[in-house]
């Protein structure tokens, strides 16, 4: 079971007027098969803090340590972090042209297992998750995200999560843009991919909506670069509810 602790992590970005410090003191920890919501207002850090996690270098780790397995995630580069266990789903995926899903997710379990898989069994195990996810079996073919829409990139993320089996994935707003079937199918994968593989999950996430399919087992209220509140289910539901003004006067 991967166990992820971020402790006290402070990060950077340079902009325009200056440097603006944007994480502020994180702390969590998520283990291996619970599903952690990180929830707030556009700007409050969320998506900061999964690519700080991920070691993008647009984000400069100032302080606070974050450790996966009790191994120092800050000094890997990124590809060591994702051999480790360490999986993101990008809000905005990136077009890999001249690439097909096919070979990129082959190439990718490849390079973090340290060997191919079997063939057979490979070609049976992403028939099945592409079913799951109700993907046409052409789109094994396509070139990495080149013309999909916002649910092909969607599923596509999680049909990797299925298919390389990380320790903890962090999925940054993984319901934007999606219709209501889509979602279902996507949190359908999600909830899958935790019963079959144990993989601890960090949500981050504006609304509700994905969390009536997949439920959390901790809720996280991230304001102005900080955990502000944090609880179970309940605690989205008040959200709903009544937003994050209160939030945001106290931050203010």
């Amino acid at each position: 079971m991967s166990i992820l602790e971020i402790k006290d992590l402070h990060a950077t970005v340079e902009t325009p007027e200056g440097t603006k410090e944007i994480l502020k003191g994180v702390d969590l920890t998520i283990k291996g098969g619970e599903i952690h919501a990180i929830m707030g207002p556009n700007g409050s850090g969320k998506s900061t803090l999964a690519y700080a996690v991920a070691g993008h270098p647009k984000y400069e780790i100032t302080s606070g340590t974050v450790t996966l397995d009790g191994e120092d995630v800050l000094e890997m580069s990124v590809d060591e972090r994702a051999r480790a266990g360490l999986f993101l789903a990008m809000q905005y995926p990136v077009e890999v042209p001249g690439v097909t899903v096919s070979n990129f997710l082959r190439t990718a379990k490849t390079a973090i297992d340290g060997e191919a898989p079997s063939l057979r069994h490979w070609v049976k195990d992403m028939k099945t998750s592409m079913e799951d996810l109700r993907m046409d079996p052409v789109f094994a073919e396509r070139n990495v995200n080149e013309g999909f829409s916002g649910g092909e990139k969607k599923r596509h993320e999680i049909l990797q999560m299925q298919l390389l089996k990380p320790g903890i994935a962090v999925l940054d707003e993984t319901d934007s843009g999606l219709d209501v079937d889509a979602l279902r199918v996507v949190s359908d994968g999600i909830n899958r991919a935790r019963e079959n593989t144990d993989v601890g999950i960090m949500l981050i996430t504006h609304y509700t909506r994905i969390l009536q399919h997949v439920e959390p087992d901790f809720v996280h209220v991230f304001v102005d670069g900080r955990i502000a509140e944090q609880g179970g289910p309940e605690l989205a539901a008040r959200l709903e509810a009544e937003g994050y003004d209160r939030y945001l006067v106290g931050a203010n």
